[in-house]
């Protein structure tokens, strides 16, 4: 807290966030996204895996055989069939390989 009442917070691209309780504005400013300059995701530290597409579900969801079993993902992102072979990243499909 502040002295004026309010609390401040940095990190995650915001420069910081100012305000009170009682319904005062709130200011923020955005410092922009994290620079990545290693290798890896600073993120999580992970990265896409190549998966087949086994059955499209509904809300943009999809079965997929990552080599190791079956599961789920979601799709919302790309334009995906039966067979292709897709990027995923965190559940996410981010890229389609092959068609």
């Amino acid at each position: 807290m502040s002295a004026a009442g309010g609390s401040s917070a940095t990190g995650a691209g915001l420069d910081r966030v100012a305000g009170d309780h009682a319904g005062h504005a709130v200011h923020a400013v955005y410092a922009g996204p994290p620079e990545c300059t290693e290798e890896i995701c600073i993120t999580c530290s992970d990265s896409a895996v190549a998966v087949t597409v086994v059955r499209l579900l509904d809300d943009g969801l999809a079965i997929v055989d990552t080599g190791r079993g079956e599961e789920e993902v979601s799709v919302a992102l790309v334009v995906a069939s039966v067979g292709d072979t897709i990027l995923v990243h965190a559940g996410e499909a981010i890229a389609v390989v092959t068609k």
